[in-house]
């Protein structure tokens, strides 16, 4: 059940976003208003819009890797986690435990490529 506030929240993104489609500061916070209150769909619309926005951004394909896994889409979350790590997102200990990507964890191509990266990521740091 969504709170007066988070009424607010909605309605006051979305009149912006319907206004300019493209604003990227409003996209981000209705994106996690979304996913905060269960709309994963609604939320993964919006993640896939702001990733054709910021094509660079590692944290917007991070959050859409988040948004596919909470829509039940392992395939499409793993993609888009390996683009957010190729852009840069380097926080592999916040991957690991993120419940957003908790379907990821069954995933045999994720947990092969996980364990993969984070080996040759300890053995380069620790001069091995």
């Amino acid at each position: 059940m969504k709170t007066k506030i988070e009424d607010f929240e909605l309605s006051f993104f979305e009149g912006v976003v319907n206004r300019r489609p493209d604003y990227i500061d409003a996209l981000v916070p209705l994106a996690h208003a979304y996913t905060r209150l269960g709309l994963y769909e609604k939320g993964l619309e919006i993640d896939k819009r702001l990733a054709g926005l910021c094509k660079k951004d590692p944290v917007v394909h991070y959050n859409l890797a988040c948004s596919y896994a909470l829509s039940g889409k392992a395939r499409q979350s793993f993609a888009a986690l390996k683009k957010a790590v190729k852009l840069g997102f380097r926080d592999y200990r916040h991957i690991a435990k993120d419940q957003d990507l908790k379907i990821l964890r069954d995933y045999e191509p994720f947990s092969k490529w996980y364990k993969k990266t984070t080996t040759v990521r300890t053995s380069v740091s620790s001069g091995d």
